[in-house]
């Protein structure tokens, strides 16, 4: 039991000098500090299943339009010519979406000689709340069109981060020029494996979230807002 106490204190700190510094490159959301439901727009069908919200919509398109002027700022692709957006199916294409959209713009507005291609990636790492240590390659078509390319990997969430170290080593099988990822939420929990994004639109609470692409057994998705599932939703919409 010592030993388990000293174990717990340990990762507690650890955790804390994690969040500490990943305050420098995303905003951090507090552990349990949501929002009241009621003060905003739900779908009737999910709003009995919700905790709380913890990330309003305006909020996320606020963050993703800041995190696509860093990516295009970023010194290795000022001499790049295309970047190759690899979206990770299903749950990163509204933020993909919203953030390729957000570049194009700033491209557009200014001296940026830079193509976009997107292409898409499906991988599967949960069933119902937990994320699993195996990790599932469910839509892999021929990747080799990645030899010698500027990659950027569009992720909704790094959990535990093994779903990602799993891409990562199956991309470096191709020879990338660069790999770079940027995701929209990375989770504060002591399952991490230490990998950490190259650019992070929130750090936020070890809870299971959902809302803007992210699911729980695919429903939640088309809610627009980044919710806490209450237990109530877990046992209605566990498979």
């Amino acid at each position: 039991l010592s030993y388990y106490n000293e174990y717990k204190s340990y990762l507690r700190i650890l955790l804390g000098r994690m969040s500490s510094d990943i305050g420098q490159k995303c905003l951090v959301i507090p552990d349990e500090k949501g929002y009241n439901t009621q003060m905003f727009n739900i779908p009737v069908k999910y709003a009995q299943f919700l905790k709380y919200i913890l990330i309003p919509n305006g909020l996320v398109k606020d963050r993703t339009q800041k995190l696509a002027v860093d990516i295009l700022c970023a010194d290795h692709l000022k001499k790049c010519k295309q970047l190759v957006v690899l979206c990770v199916l299903k749950g990163g294409y509204k933020f993909c979406s919203e953030l390729v959209n957000a570049m194009e713009q700033h491209i557009s507005s200014s001296d940026i000689h830079l193509t976009i291609k997107v292409e898409f990636i499906r991988l599967k790492s949960y069933h119902n709340t937990e994320s699993k240590g195996e990790v599932d390659v469910i839509g892999l078509q021929d990747l080799s069109c990645l030899t010698n390319k500027d990659i950027l990997i569009v992720e909704d969430i790094v959990d535990t981060g093994n779903t990602m170290m799993k891409l990562l080593d199956l991309l470096a099988e191709y020879n990338p020029t660069s790999v770079q990822c940027a995701s929209l939420l990375l989770k504060r929990t002591p399952k991490s494996c230490g990998y950490v994004p190259d650019y992070i639109g929130f750090s936020c609470p070890d809870n299971f979230v959902i809302g803007y692409g992210l699911d729980y057994n695919e429903y939640f998705r088309d809610l627009p807002h980044i919710a806490v599932i209450n237990d109530e939703g877990i046992k209605h919409f566990s498979a």
